[in-house]
């Protein structure tokens, strides 16, 4: 039974997929949305809560009596629910308590990690067979299968597997694939052959969830291998910067297959005497300045609350020239519904800002005032520059940034003891604050810069810079780390060598063969 838009008490049995949270079908995150009650099934399920109303109960009690309390209860499934079902007995009490259930489909393990793992299963012998080695099975009849075959639950048996597929007939030439973590940032494979099974797993320390994959269609993984190969896959990496500016960041890093952590170093606050800033906003207005000058999202942010409290809008800026020191500060800037009139071809900072400045002319420049709300830690070196050029600047806080509080231990052990691969500064105040309140990175830990002056304070704290972006964006920092990543998987490789992440280089990491 059914229903599309359920009113009443109501079960959804849920495919939660194979590991990815984000291969969950589009009717599962439609029946999350909806649910008053979440059955998780396993921990590892709880990043699909964010598909949640706030205020979800995450239950494990009985899903009837719920259901029967009028509510809309998802009870999520591993995988595919009806594929090795472990829910049969929880649908009969359904049926039974005549409550309306329905059966989601997921994407299955056996699809979904062959994909992940460059494994095409149908592609040689168009044979796909699918085993649970939890049950009892009959390996003379598997051996049989000219296709592909995929083990689940398996994994502690492999060896045994492996020899009586062997004595059923299989060559013990047949390739194999084990792979664990499938479809996440910890999946790791191990391709070998029938015969060499004991010897290649030997050290492997393989877990559940793993499959195995036995035909001729793993040949095909070094041709068809793209999530395991991506130039950042399975790094952890540092971001140290406020939650609010990390989270496109992270998501770029995602797409380079690592494992982002967002520490926040520093906390923006407004400052402690709000009257400069509410002068500076009257001057804006009454015509004080000919030029406002934009050095951060932060500076654009404080300016757009000060004028939502005055009950202003971007029409204020009619008849002022507006100027933005990069790509991030001007998209904040349309964001708001101001298009600046001067945005840095060169180097996006001040330095650059300040070179294509024009100079004051009293013929051409009614009023010689500028305007540039900042950070109370800024540099000198824009109203320098200005100041050079004939312009009078208003040099005004619009912010402040502290440090923040200290991570939880287990983060500031990862930083010191060489549990990140990278880390990622994007201006000197985070190496300040990072090393300020965590300690220094590990030397094994890639240390990536968004500028000079950046690069020049890591440097000052005794930190080797390995990464160092061509444009001053955080885009191009991730960019620029993924290359570094794809160079050194690369070096490996030409090297005969198998590729490593830089923390499985630091003293006593766990070695994995390849």
């Amino acid at each position: 039974m059914s229903s599309d838009s359920p009113t009443t008490g109501f079960v959804a049995f849920v495919g939660a997929g194979p590991g990815d949270p984000n291969l969950l079908t589009l009717r599962a995150a439609e029946l999350l949305a909806k649910a008053d009650a979440v059955v998780l099934g396993e921990e590892a399920h709880r990043p699909l809560l964010r598909h949640c109303r706030e205020g979800v109960h995450v239950v494990d009690d009985d899903i009837v009596k719920h259901a029967k309390g009028g509510q809309v209860v998802v009870r999520l499934c591993a995988g595919d629910p009806m594929l090795f079902s472990s829910i049969t007995e929880e649908v009969a009490a359904c049926a039974a308590a005549e409550v309306d259930f329905e059966i989601v489909p997921g994407v299955p393990p056996a699809t979904a990690v062959l994909a992940y793992a460059g494994i095409p299963p149908a592609t040689a012998v168009p044979e796909f067979r699918i085993v649970d080695a939890a049950q009892e099975q009959d390996w003379a009849q598997h051996a049989a299968c000219r296709g592909t075959l995929v083990v689940y639950n398996g994994i502690a048996d492999a060896v045994a597997i492996g020899k009586a597929l062997i004595a059923g007939g299989k060559p013990d030439t047949t390739p194999v694939a084990v792979s664990s973590g499938g479809t996440t940032t910890e999946q790791y494979t191990v391709v070998s052959s029938l015969g060499r099974l004991q010897a290649d797993l030997k050290h492997a320390g393989f877990t559940e969830p793993a499959l195995i994959v036995v035909g001729e269609a793993v040949g095909l993984r070094d041709k068809l291998s793209w999530f395991e190969t991506k130039p950042l896959f399975g790094w952890r990496v540092l971001v140290p910067r406020t939650k609010e500016q990390s989270r496109s960041l992270s998501e770029q890093l995602v797409a380079y297959g690592a494992v982002p952590e967002e520490v926040p170093t520093i906390s923006v606050e407004p400052p402690r005497t709000p009257q400069q800033m509410d002068r500076a906003i009257k001057g804006l207005v009454t015509g004080r300045y000919e030029w406002v000058a934009f050095t951060s999202a932060n500076a654009v942010k404080a300016v757009r609350e000060k004028f939502e409290e005055y009950g202003l809008d971007a029409r204020a800026f009619a008849g002022l020239k507006v100027a933005a020191v990069g790509d991030a500060t001007a998209r904040a800037l349309v964001e708001f519904g101001v298009k600046p009139d001067l945005l840095p071809s060169g180097e996006q900072s001040s330095e650059g800002l300040v070179a294509e400045w024009p100079p004051y002319d009293s013929m051409l420049d009614p009023i010689n005032r500028v305007l540039l709300p900042r950070a109370d830690i800024s540099t000198d070196t824009l109203v320098a520059g200005l100041t050079e050029l004939g312009w009078e600047c208003d040099d005004v806080t619009a912010y402040r940034t502290v440090r923040a509080a200290p991570p939880p231990a287990p983060i500031r052990e990862a930083i010191k003891g060489g549990g990140f691969d990278a880390v990622l500064f994007t201006s000197s105040s985070t190496v300040r604050n990072l090393v300020g309140i965590a300690g220094k990175p590990h030397n094994v830990t890639v240390i990536a810069v968004i500028g000079p002056q950046t690069a020049k304070t890591a440097e000052e704290f005794g930190l080797r810079v390995d990464v160092m972006s061509d444009k001053p964006s955080a885009s191009a920092l991730a960019a620029a780390l993924a290359e570094y990543g794809a160079k050194q998987r690369q070096a490996a490789l030409a090297a005969g060598d198998t590729p490593r992440k830089p923390s499985q280089n630091r003293r006593g990491a766990r070695r994995r063969p390849r």
